[in-house]
């Protein structure tokens, strides 16, 4: 699939996703593999050039993730970016140290080389030299390796940039993928179409004719099953293998009580009547609060319904006969929160979908979204001519309300946030906002107020609104929503369910916090 795009080698940034969405916006595939890869899988990939990313790591230390000497003698361009600029100069001969001071955040750059990366990239109403750039390093290039020369420099790093034009490698100190460099992707460009030569040859239609080729190649003549949950991802990883494979697929959707309102009947609609694609529905509802009953701990709660999932789905997929095949709708941003596939990050917290199943189902995974963002599958679930209705329903988490839910999931509960959620989306969607926040929910929290009603004193629960906007999930913001559309949505929620007296709104952004509350 890399053929003639740009191969990216993950050393652990937390911005490695952000340079291969830079790189597909412009119509390049760019696809992301871990540090390690051996040399033969790269050149067998056959990329028009590669790119190193940043990391935490120090390349002095021992153990620094590091990667095979003679990737920058294969002829291919190489873009070392932060940790990549240091590794590539360790590697080649220069010498890397603790800088005198750290730099983080934006910073001037004064750009000493005006070709190459950095053809074209200046800022209006500044000198010509210069332009803004984010930083986030300690070390520093103490001395170059041999056959390079410096590019730019800010005030606090000497080498910012450097270049060996007979090899062509490059390599920067700071980060052109993020928004806070603002001529970062006139930098992005000009290695991807100035030195690497790639073309915009990379679109959703084109990754729709080449995955379906490859799922037909991939299952064959075999059955396959979707775990479905009704949401964008789930939705469009069944169109596109029902696309590739037709009634050779049956997708299996469980209710497992943890629904939005009136979702199980959405689902039924939609794929038996609009898709047309095969679904058996089981009602698994009073199994899994049975399960949940008295467990408190987040990551308990999403244990325990991934398990009971595969335990109701096991169970349900036997009785369809031979299946040798299960889709999931996973996307990239679940599989680098949950664990380190490509590089050295950080677990954030588990995904149900996320790190394969019981070897005892002896299913083999299909997971045709694994290397995209959720922007691109509403871009792919277009190709598909899937209605917008489905393609912009907001993101829905796999352990569904029981994480929106502080506390022990019951009944009772679920009711309460499932009655105040539904309000919060019919008027995010009356106030025309829908499709401009990434997520909008209600939130169940474990503590009581005390309010007044009817000049009576209540004692009753609280809910917080969580609405944030977003490209992918990766980063968010809390929306500014208008006061009005706050003040219906509180008054609604505290006159029309019955147990709640208060309302509060959360103004926090991801990072630090994180979209869901659990």
């Amino acid at each position: 699939m890399i053929s003639h795009g740009i191969l990216i080698l993950d050393f652990g940034s937390q911005y490695t996703q952000l340079i291969a969405r830079r790189i597909r916006e412009r119509q390049v595939y760019a696809e992301i593999l871990p540090y390690y890869t051996a040399l033969d899988q790269i050149k067998r990939r056959g990329p028009k050039g590669i790119i190193l990313s940043g990391g935490p790591a120090s390349v002095y230390v021992k153990n620094a993730p590091s990667c095979d000497r003679q990737l920058f003698d294969l002829g291919i361009p190489v873009l070392g970016i932060c940790y990549g600029m240091q590794l590539m100069t360790h590697l080649l001969g220069g010498t890397v140290s603790k800088a005198a001071k750290r730099e983080y955040g934006k910073a001037a750059l004064i750009v000493d080389d005006e070709t190459d990366l950095f053809k074209g990239v200046t800022l209006p109403n500044q000198s010509q030299h210069s332009t803004l750039v984010w930083m986030s390093h300690g070390d520093q290039i103490q001395k170059l390796p041999p056959g390079f020369v410096p590019m730019a420099h800010t005030e606090n790093s000497p080498v910012a940039a450097i270049k060996d034009t007979k090899r062509n490698l490059y390599a920067l100190q700071f980060h052109p993928e993020v928004a806070h460099t603002p001529n970062g992707n006139q930098i992005l460009e000009n290695f991807i179409y100035g030195i690497c030569n790639c073309a915009s040859t990379w679109t959703m239609f084109s990754f729709l004719t080449q995955t379906v080729r490859a799922i037909q190649g991939t299952v064959g003549t075999s059955r396959a099953v979707c775990a479905l949950s009704g949401g964008v991802d789930s939705t469009v990883a069944a169109a596109l293998v029902h696309r590739a494979i037709g009634d050779q697929l049956t997708c299996l959707f469980v209710n497992n009580g943890l629904l939005r309102e009136n979702e199980e009947d959405r689902v039924i609609e939609t794929f038996r009547k609009h898709l047309k694609i095969n679904l058996r529905y089981i009602d698994a509802s009073s199994q899994f609060l049975k399960k949940l009953r008295e467990i408190t701990d987040p990551e308990s709660k999403r244990r325990i319904i991934g398990r009971e999932f595969i335990r109701t789905f096991e169970s349900e997929a036997k009785k369809l006969g031979n299946i040798e095949y299960l889709v999931q709708g996973t996307l990239y941003p679940d599989v680098i929160e949950s664990i380190s596939v490509k590089g050295p990050s950080a677990t954030i917290k588990t995904h149900h979908n996320v790190g394969g199943l019981p070897k005892r189902m002896k299913l083999k995974l299909v997971e045709p979204l694994r290397e995209l963002f959720k922007d691109e599958v509403r871009l792919l679930g277009r190709e598909l001519g899937l209605p917008d209705d489905i393609l912009w329903r907001h993101p829905f988490p796999g352990p569904g309300l029981a994480i929106r839910i502080l506390g022990e999931v019951t009944r009772k509960q679920l009711a309460l946030v499932r009655q105040a959620d539904a309000i919060v989306e019919e008027e995010i969607k009356s106030a025309g906002l829908y499709r401009q926040v990434w997520q909008a929910f209600a939130v169940l929290l474990p503590v009581k107020s005390v309010g007044v009603m009817g000049d009576e004193r209540t004692y009753q629960d609280a809910v917080a609104i969580r609405c944030v906007t977003s490209l992918d999930g990766m980063t968010a913001d809390w929306a500014r929503l208008p006061d009005a559309v706050l003040e219906i949505i509180s008054n609604r929620i505290i006159n029309e369910v019955k147990g709640i007296n208060r309302v509060v709104y959360d103004i926090s952004s991801k990072p630090p916090s994180t979209i869901e509350w659990e």
